[in-house]
């Protein structure tokens, strides 16, 4: 294991797409790299790379993608172009060909040092060959190598892969096609050789060379009921009558300058299901693709208790990078990220409970901590923690996440109070396999939960840190409210997670089961549960059905949920269930070539070779024999422009936030009274408490100008309110209306922000509190912009 010290360096100018040497020439030509590689570029040069064209078949909460890259070299000389572009982590790309005048060349699996050794000797004797390969230090980055494209010639580049969709907390399945491709911090000498180095020009969209067209078939046995995008779509058409069957398409001439993300709605998505494939007959029967292959989907029922009132160690950390001053999204007055961040610090903050302790990281270059260690959640550490917040900057550098990491986890364990980390950054962070190990190595004692903020955070580093420790990774972008987001995962945090988790199977004799997805170590409520496994021995020639139970714990009560299946095998020629299930074991076993054993190495290379599946070890080769034309002379590079993005670094005004999402988020009670779900009465709809916007401007600007973000930094640690001048500022009225309207004297009012309550105001029973609670009610439900018969 490496130190956990080291010197930063200069964050990388902001990187997507490019075209320029292959990532095998790159570890040749580190000097000239530079040259050819910078910012500096002839604007009469043509770019090779014409559209990009994406088939997407979408099967429940499976999609099978297809994207063909074609190109074209208008010049007179031949060219080398790579292209590098990001990749949902959990993609298991199995197929990679070309299609050269009519000609298929498809590419084989092979180990990457030997495939990139082919490539370049294929070069030197003047054939066309094609390479594609991971990053080395980055699983969620890949870079397609197209070399000796002569004159005139035409190629279209297309690779498939297969992937699990992730259920959203609204019960939407998200499918995200990445464009944009942030850069990535690189700290060590051998990361240097990444092609996340590559530097691209940036041009006005309008002059982007390249076109994005895309076709979605979605099929579900559920029925769908829609399909959202942050792009711009086609009417969704029903291909059945029924609404199992739809497509949608991206609209004509869309420009590839941001993430594409669909999300699609069925009428039912929590129901168990377990689907078997057929193995490959020229296997093995008991080999991994030979072998029948079951993926079970669980939904559990797990019913909602009472949290411990001591419920931990929370401590927050949080990327304060420069790259934290952008943006969160390309539209006009966009919140920056680092405000975002602290926004949703101060709501975290006001929501833990009394009693636990915390404490908060900022790190980028260096790192800087709240406290020496952590402290106790008191009205006096939060006021504390509320006021440092509110000075957070984005002005640490670069992105070192594994120094402060390594002093969490060395920092002595507080008894009684289990360690629950939130970890928030755009993902520009260096040795994304280094911090994934350090995390699985101190798996035993935390959970990690963590935000990828903003477009182009690295889906390896934000899915594996919290997969490898049993916590939960969110991603937020476009119109996503971090701060809900946030609110939910602390609700998880908060909760009694099941553990003890087993499936136990029920199948004919002489029928036995092999799991192939590594262990759980929780569940928690609302969360789905997909495992594989493989069904070896004699499988039943006549329709017979099985069944899986899902065991599991909840406070010593034992759960189950039984699901029976049929064992009569599907075909399918892309073989979607074993190579997802060979890329969950991928990703079990690799985390890059200087984070595992020679053993381990090549137990994943095996498990690639295999499967087909696409590895750190392995890359696709594909040669061109015939093409036969000897180079004169190297060949000429070319550059893939990236798009301007219409955002700057420099500081933008934050909107005003759309805390809609956030209704369900607040509850508030007294001290005397237990929780209730109580709707606002009549008499609160027609109490006359004017709160027009006008009023509502406040001089409280430290956290924006939202007026719900401002309230809640008043709010005390204990969850009441002191009614004074400042609070009555923020409602619009005046403190003495106030009090002349709440007879009783010291008043104390409690809003927890607990997440995940329904109950907004609880007023029914204490009338004396109505007033300030209506006021305060009337001016959430403003600015949340909720229907006033909203069922709370």
């Amino acid at each position: 294991m490496a130190s956990c010290s080291g010197q930063g360096q200069p964050e990388i100018s902001s990187v997507r797409h490019s075209i320029t040497f292959s990532c095998a020439a790159l570890r040749k030509c580190a000097v000239t790299m530079e040259h050819h590689c910078g910012l500096i570029t002839d604007s009469k040069e043509t770019v090779p790379l014409k559209s990009i064209s994406v088939t997407l078949s979408i099967n429940d909460f499976v999609a099978a993608v297809a994207a063909t890259l074609n190109y074209e070299n208008e010049e007179k000389v031949a060219i080398e172009a790579v292209f590098v572009f990001p990749m949902d982590e959990d993609s298991a790309v199995y197929s990679f060909e070309a299609l050269v005048d009519g000609k298929k060349i498809v590419a084989e699996l092979q180990d990457k040092m030997k495939a990139q050794r082919e490539y370049e000797d294929a070069l030197s004797q003047g054939h066309q060959a094609y390479l594609l390969e991971e990053d080395d230090y980055n699983r969620d980055v890949f870079s397609c190598n197209v070399g000796n494209l002569q004159p005139g010639a035409k190629v279209a580049i297309t690779l498939r892969y297969v992937q699990e969709l992730p259920l959203e907390g609204d019960g939407a399945l998200r499918y995200l096609l990445p464009a944009i491709l942030n850069p990535r911090y690189q700290l060590t000498e051998q990361s240097k050789k990444s092609c996340l180095n590559i530097k691209s020009p940036i041009v006005p969209l309008k002059d982007l060379p390249y076109t994005l067209s895309m076709v979605a078939t979605i099929t579900s046995q559920h029925g769908i009921e829609r399909v959202q995008s942050n792009c711009s779509l086609s009417s969704i058409q029903y291909l059945t009558e029924d609404k199992t069957s739809a497509q949608v398409s991206l609209t004509e001439g869309h420009k590839f300058d941001r993430d594409v993300e669909l999300l699609i709605y069925y009428s039912k998505v929590h129901s168990p299901t377990v689907a078997v494939e057929m193995g490959m007959v020229d296997m093995k029967p008991d080999s991994l693709m030979g072998a029948p292959c079951a993926m079970v989907s669980f939904y559990p029922d797990i019913p909602e208790v009472e949290a411990s009132k001591v419920c931990g160690e929370f401590v927050f950390l949080v990327d304060r990078s420069g790259s934290m001053n952008f943006p969160m999204n390309k539209e006009n007055n966009s919140q920056l990220r680092i405000e975002a961040a602290k926004e949703t610090l101060l709501i975290l903050l006001k929501s833990l409970p009394m009693g636990c302790y915390f404490n908060i990281y900022g790190f980028g270059s260096s790192y800087e901590k709240f406290f020496p260690e952590s402290v106790k959640y008191t009205e006096e550490t939060m006021e504390d923690a509320v006021e440092r917040v509110k000075g957070l900057q984005a002005d640490l550098g670069g992105t070192e996440i594994l120094t402060p990491l390594c002093n969490i986890y060395k920092a002595p364990s507080i008894p009684g109070h289990p360690l629950q980390l939130f970890v928030f950054t755009d993902g520009e962070v260096s040795d994304t396999f280094r911090v994934i190990r350090e995390v699985q190595l101190n798996s035993k004692k935390h959970r990690c939960f963590s935000f990828g903020i903003g477009q182009g955070a690295s889906t390896s580093l934000i899915k594996n840190i919290a997969r490898v420790s049993g916590g939960i990774a969110e991603f937020v972008m476009g119109k996503d409210r971090m701060q809900t987001k946030a609110l939910g995962s602390l609700k998880f945090a908060l909760q009694c997670a099941t553990d003890n988790i087993s499936l136990s199977w029920d199948l004919p004799p002489g029928l036995t089961v092999k799991m192939l997805s590594p262990e759980h170590p929780t569940i928690f409520r609302g969360q789905r549960l997909i495992t594989y496994a493989q069904l070896t021995g004699l499988m039943p020639q006549v329709e017979s059905t099985g069944a899986v139970c899902l065991k599991h714990t909840l406070q010593g009560k034992s759960l189950e949920n039984r699901v029976t299946f049929s064992l009569l095998p599907k075909a399918n020629a892309n073989f979607t269930i074993h190579r997802l299930a060979a890329k969950s074991l991928i990703q079990t076993k690799d985390l890059g070539l200087h984070e595992i054993s020679k053993e381990e190495r090549e137990d994943v290379m095996n498990i690639s070779l295999q499967s087909g599946v696409l590895s750190s070890f392995t890359a696709f080769i594909a040669i061109n024999k015939e093409l036969n034309k000897p180079v004169q002379g190297p060949l000429a590079h070319r550059v893939i422009p990236r798009p301007e993005m219409g955002l700057t670094m420099s500081r933008m005004p934050s909107s005003e936030v759309s805390w809609e999402d956030l209704s369900d988020d607040f509850h508030v009670f007294d001290s005397e009274c237990c929780l209730t779900n109580v709707a606002p009465t009549e008499e609160m709809r027609k109490a006359d408490f004017s709160t027009k916007k006008s009023n509502l401007q406040s001089e409280h600007k430290a956290f924006g100008e939202n007026i719900v973000v401002q309230l809640i930094s008043l709010q005390k640690a204990n969850g009441s309110w002191k009614l004074d001048e400042d609070l009555t500022k923020i409602l619009g009225s005046k403190l003495k209306d106030i009090q002349a309207a709440n007879p009783a004297k010291n008043i104390k009012l409690n809003a927890y922000l607990l997440p995940g309550m329904a109950t907004m105001m609880n007023v029914k029973r204490k009338a004396k509190y109505s007033t300030l609670l209506i006021l305060i009610t009337e001016t959430i439900l403003e600015k949340l912009d909720i229907d006033e018969e909203i069922d709370h």
